[in-house]
């Protein structure tokens, strides 16, 4: 946005702290003016004038008007000047010194605006309200930064994920152009297999976008209800694998997408399923209303897992702590998508190891008043 040049703010606050200075200065002048005539309409100037001060402006002011004025006029002329040239230097300095925090955070903002996202300016001092600026562009930035190398990551992730099947299919074609008399049939079904792990990534992909755009519509939901619906489909997944899951689902309203919160549990549910013990697994789903909040919570079974693996799991990508893939194991953004719905609707999402094994996730979103 192109601006008309004008003065700097350190010569404004220059000129405002000389001109005030100058305000204060005569108006000084005038009030010992003043206090030196009495008797010249102004003895209500006597009422907020200290005698003892009276009675020395007396001793040294004689009563003549002429002698007074021109006893009194340069005088006032030299005051006013040496207050003028105190108040332009005083206040270049002082107005300097105010301001040199302000030069620093301008440069840190210069620098963020050319892509350079790792410089702080890290203010040093006592709290004040250039402080409290600039450890909120410090804290923005470090927002930022992170947030970009995600992102970095994440497309890095995804063309990876998406070249994965691109490969086999053309490796698979490669094969069959080359050998025309081997089995199609096992060729279709290799080839429908990969092409259906590459279409559920890249709607896993697409509803991970919608989810962060935020572009849905909220709408009362109940959580218990939902939470049951994502169960009941997983049933016979669940039947598969030889696992057992209980519901204790209590009427929990709240606010939000009812497509977004189904796949939420649904993820939830199914990596649950997936990610558990080889037989006599189970999974809990619990649905219970707060005073101020929703949560649905699933646990499972499984294997012990430290806080540390637990804290990366909502990475995209990421299948545990060995990246295993299974035939169930889904494209690797069960949880990213979790995460992701539940910062749409301003929820918490935490993920804590059970003592006895496996996982418990639990999502707080608003109660619906």
């Amino acid at each position: 946005m192109k601006r008309a040049p004008g003065p700097s703010v350190r010569l404004k606050l220059t000129l405002s702290y000389a001109g005030f200075l100058m305000v204060a200065g005569i108006l000084m002048l005038v009030a010992a003016w003043l206090a030196g005539q009495p008797g010249k309409s102004f003895d209500f100037l006597l009422r907020y004038v200290p005698s003892d001060v009276m009675s020395a402006l007396g001793s040294v002011v004689p009563g003549n008007d002429s002698f007074l004025l021109r006893a009194f006029a340069p005088a006032a002329a030299i005051v006013l000047a040496f207050l003028l040239v105190f108040g332009l230097l005083g206040g270049w300095l002082l107005a300097g010194r105010m301001l040199a925090p302000l030069a620093r955070i301008t440069d840190a903002t210069r620098r963020a605006a050319t892509g350079s996202l790792s410089h702080r300016i890290e203010l040093e001092g006592r709290q004040d309200e250039f402080r409290e600026l600039a450890d909120t562009f410090d804290a923005m930035l470090a927002r930022l930064e992170a947030h970009i190398a995600e992102q970095q990551r994440f497309a890095a992730n995804a063309s990876h994920e998406l070249r994965t099947p691109l490969a086999i299919t053309q490796t698979l074609l490669d094969v069959a152009r080359n050998d025309r008399n081997g089995d199609t049939g096992e060729l279709v079904d290799r080839l429908r297999v990969v092409n259906t792990r590459a279409i559920d990534l890249t709607e896993a992909l697409l509803l991970l976008s919608r989810a962060e755009q935020r572009s849905f519509t909220r709408e009362p939901v109940d959580l218990s209800l939902i939470a049951e619906e994502a169960t009941e489909t997983l049933l016979p997944l669940a039947d598969k694998h030889g696992l057992t899951i209980e519901t204790f689902c209590d009427a929990t309203p709240t606010v939000g997408s009812h497509a977004l919160l189904l796949q939420l549990s649904t993820n939830l549910v199914h990596n649950a399923i997936v990610h558990n013990l080889p037989e006599r697994g189970t999974v809990w789903v619990t649905t219970s209303a707060r005073p101020e909040s929703a949560v649905l919570t699933v646990e499972n079974t499984g294997e012990r897992l430290t806080q540390r693996s637990v804290s990366a799991l909502a990475e995209p990508f990421l299948r545990g702590s060995d990246r295993v893939r299974t035939d169930h194991a889904g494209v690797g953004l069960g949880l990213a998508i979790v995460k992701s719905i539940t910062e749409a609707h301003d929820g918490t999402l935490l993920l804590a190891p059970r003592p006895a094994g496996g996982l418990r996730v639990t999502v707080q979103l608003h109660a619906d008043r």
